[in-house]
């Protein structure tokens, strides 16, 4: 991206929701830190989970059931980076290579 900015996700789980918040109304007055002023579109969440439809179709899709007694477990790892790291340790991932987890 123009930014330089790096993000990787590496996760145990099948897929990745985005919320963008578009349709959150923002108060007239939300401000953050040293009064920057949010705006529309100003941020966004990434989940990792299931696919949202995994339980209608369990054929198609990773299973969602979890049994009693049973354990849930997941892994997500959020990599953050720059993308001239990549030019400087002459690496694809660059700095990413630091956080790189064993779950891929």
């Amino acid at each position: 991206p123009g930014s330089g900015r790096r993000l990787e996700v590496f996760t145990s789980e099948p897929a990745i929701h985005l919320y963008s918040a578009n349709h959150v109304p923002l108060a007239k007055d939300a401000t953050g830190k040293a009064g920057v002023k949010f705006g529309y579109r100003s941020g966004f969440c990434l989940e990792t989970q299931h696919l949202p439809d995994s339980p209608n179709n369990p054929e198609e899709y990773p299973s969602t059931v979890l049994a009693p007694g049973g354990h849930f477990r997941s892994a997500t790892a959020f990599c953050f980076g720059l993308a001239e790291a990549d030019e400087i340790l002459g690496s694809v991932h660059g700095d990413a290579q630091l956080c790189r987890p064993g779950f891929e």
